[in-house]
């Protein structure tokens, strides 16, 4: 049976509209609202109205309008409050927060490596990281609105979140429930490649595309696919498992068991072990623990056939997988992200994107584009961060409330 909607609900619509269109787009007026919106201009009126009555928006000047009286620009208002960024890696924690422009307010220290530690330990430790945040945060008057987690691993959302991250251990933990008990905070959490492809999508390389890949590439090996400015989740949130795609038949063995996956010849670790084979006395005082050691590989490749070698065959493996994303998702562009990825992209990307051309059909291969990520190694923080964002837009700007995770009317 169909239910009529009701005043409220049309109201939350018109809301959420005029404030997606605000965060993304950042200074608009209210005729370009209207337009971008398909809201009457009357409406307009009334819901930012309500918005800057409530704090959630802000007037920040005029706009020059042609023959008429300047217009008065509006923008979500950055100090409404706070949210906070958890990216969880294989080899270390980032904690962050970030006001409503989505810039950087702290971070707090996390010298910790989940891989050596269980996952209740993790959480106690993040937990203290946060709440340590948030004493700072509302000590300055900020309303702290929430916390997204970012993780290596499974992270599904049928009925109460829960975790597989066999990477660094985790089994079906119940991620969500377990950290908002140690906060008193609204958590959200979610993979990682996920997170750093929404992150690209709403503020960085991906912005204005419809269809976009974005890759995360670092220790491990994932991918975030958005259709029709979507994310693609499957039937267990488990697609975009990109790095145990297979590459090369009866291959290297991967840690996730399976043999030839992509992961296996470009991650972190498989890479960094191929140099040392090649040439243990340039790799054997890098530090495999520390990011740095690509660089090194980078610098050796100017003097080293050997180095350049596994460099260019990593750019094939990058750009053969990347061929395979563009036969079947048809996307407007793939983007490069994750340490690895930021590192490696400036040198091999044109490697790749010759490689990508010459696998993928040429259908395909004319209509997308190879692009490195704009937003850094904090992109996956950062996109955490906006899972809170993302509901408090969805609700048309009303804060998660803590016990029940519902609407506060």
């Amino acid at each position: 049976m169909r239910t009529r909607a009701t005043v409220r609900d049309l109201r939350r619509v018109n809301r959420t509209a005029i404030l997606r269109r605000l965060f993304l787009a950042g200074r608009l007026n209210r005729v370009v609202l209207a337009q971008l919106t398909g809201l009457s201009a009357g409406s307009v009126t009334n819901v930012t109205a309500e918005l800057l009555e409530e704090g959630l928006i802000r007037e920040v000047g005029f706009e020059e309008s042609d023959g008429g009286r300047p217009r008065v620009l509006l923008e979500i208002n950055p100090d409404f409050g706070a949210v906070i960024g958890i990216d969880v890696g294989e080899t270390g924690i980032l904690v962050e927060a970030f006001d409503l422009s989505m810039s950087e307010l702290a971070a707090a220290a996390t010298p910790l490596h989940p891989q050596h530690h269980d996952s209740a330990s993790v959480i106690e430790h993040i937990a203290g990281a946060v709440n340590g945040l948030k004493l700072k945060l509302e000590a300055e008057g900020r309303n702290l609105l929430g916390v997204g987690i970012a993780l290596p691993g499974v992270v599904e959302h049928l009925g109460e979140t829960r975790a597989w991250a066999p990477n660094i251990g985790w089994d079906d933990v119940r991620i969500e429930s377990l950290l908002q008990e140690r906060v008193d905070l609204p958590v959200r959490a979610e993979n990682g490649a996920k997170t750093l492809g929404q992150a690209e999508m709403w503020l960085g390389a991906g912005r204005g595309a419809d269809h976009a890949i974005v890759t995360l590439w670092g220790t491990g090996v994932g991918a975030a696919i958005f259709t029709d400015g979507a994310l693609y989740r499957g039937a267990a949130s488990s697609a975009g498992e990109w790095g145990h795609v297979s590459i090369v038949t009866g291959g290297k063995l991967c840690r996730c068991g399976a043999r030839g996956c992509l992961e296996a010849y470009i991650g972190a670790g498989p890479l960094r072990a191929s140099w040392a084979e090649l040439e243990p006395d340039a790799a054997k005082n890098t530090d495999p623990d520390s990011e740095m050691w690509i660089d090194d590989l980078l610098a050796n490749a100017h003097s080293s056939a050997a180095a350049r070698k596994l460099l260019d065959d990593t750019a094939v493996y990058f750009g053969t997988a990347a061929a395979n994303l563009a036969n079947l998702f048809n996307p407007e562009r793939i983007i490069v992200g994750g340490w690895v990825g930021l590192r490696l992209g400036p040198a091999l990307l044109p490697r790749m994107q010759e490689v990508l051309g010459e696998q993928a059909l040429e259908h395909a291969a004319a209509r997308v584009s190879l692009e490195l990520g704009q937003l850094g190694t904090d992109a996956v923080a950062l996109g955490a961060s906006t899972l809170i964002v993302e509901e408090i837009l969805v609700r048309g700007g009303r804060q998660l409330v803590r016990e029940r995770l519902t609407v506060s009317d």
